[in-house]
């Protein structure tokens, strides 16, 4: 992290944007699967896009390809996500990257529902099916080889640092593991806990995952929960804090392929000083 003075003014385009985690979900012509849209160009993204995707039992959503990078990260239940015939079974918060123009298919594991957080390198984001002409192989909870275009990381065996006092983070998904474009990971914050006042050079999408956050936006307060994702434009000043007595867990995403953040002064955040943009 790096810390700057709020000395040259640049113009914010953009606001911040709150969608709900039960917002109404896509209409798509596939069975037994809910998508729902929570940060797109819809809202002003330029370069990436966010949602999640519900599956009921005995579902699938069949091979298909994207001209975009995608991460695709296990929120509840298990899955079975095939790329090119290689099938692993995925388990909570592990996350799977697949470059753009690679087949695979998305599937929950078998008798149980699944739902998934998808992260794309590209604001409105397409989908071309295609034949499943590929040989099958089990690959279980095992790694790609380093031949293999996907690439994996498993929750369970993600270095986890301390980003502030009682902030835990693990990247899951950035340039140096071979995402193009996007980069993200989970963060759990203990009861007290908070990141300092900052801002991106990028877009950043967040979803709350477990617990309650509250977040602040040059002086605008949310109560987020549940799936809440918050959309904060390159340049706004925020900070997400833990109130409550219990873990808050969050999965952040930003429009850029390694993450950084630039430290403000926390009064920026709370309203009392105005802030006039990002420091050069």
């Amino acid at each position: 992290m790096t810390t700057k003075d709020n000395k040259t003014a640049t113009a914010v385009q953009l606001k911040e944007r709150i969608v709900s985690g039960r917002c109404a979900p896509l209409p798509i012509p596939l069975r037994g699967i809910e998508l729902r849209e929570f940060v797109s160009g819809e809202c002003g993204a330029t370069a990436f896009s966010t949602g999640t995707a519900t599956f009921q039992p005995n579902s699938e959503l069949p091979y298909h390809t994207h001209r975009c990078s995608e991460a695709i990260a296990i929120l509840i239940g298990e899955a079975v996500v095939a790329v090119e015939g290689r099938a692993y079974r995925l388990a909570p918060y592990d996350c799977l990257h697949v470059p753009g123009g690679v087949a695979h298919r998305v599937a929950p594991a078998a008798g149980a529902a699944m739902v998934a957080l998808y992260a794309f390198g590209a604001a409105t984001p397409g989908r071309e099916f295609v034949n499943d002409d590929f040989r099958a192989v089990d690959c279980g909870h095992g790694q790609p080889r380093h031949t293999d275009p996907e690439s994996i990381r498993r929750f369970a065996a993600a270095e986890v640092y301390e980003l502030s006092e009682g902030a835990f983070f693990r990247d899951l998904f950035a340039g140096r593991f071979g995402a193009a474009g996007i980069c993200g990971g989970y963060g759990v914050f203990r009861p007290g806990a908070s990141l300092p006042c900052h801002f991106h050079k990028f877009d950043e999408s967040i979803t709350i995952v477990s617990g309650e956050a509250l977040c602040l936006v040059e002086g605008n307060v949310y109560g987020l929960s549940g799936l809440d994702t918050a959309f904060v434009p390159v340049g706004r000043v925020h900070r997400f804090l833990n109130r409550s007595e219990k873990d808050m867990a969050m999965i952040w995403v930003y429009s850029g392929s390694e993450p950084e953040r630039t430290i403000v002064d926390a009064s920026y955040c709370s309203g009392e000083a105005k802030w006039l943009g990002t420091a050069e």
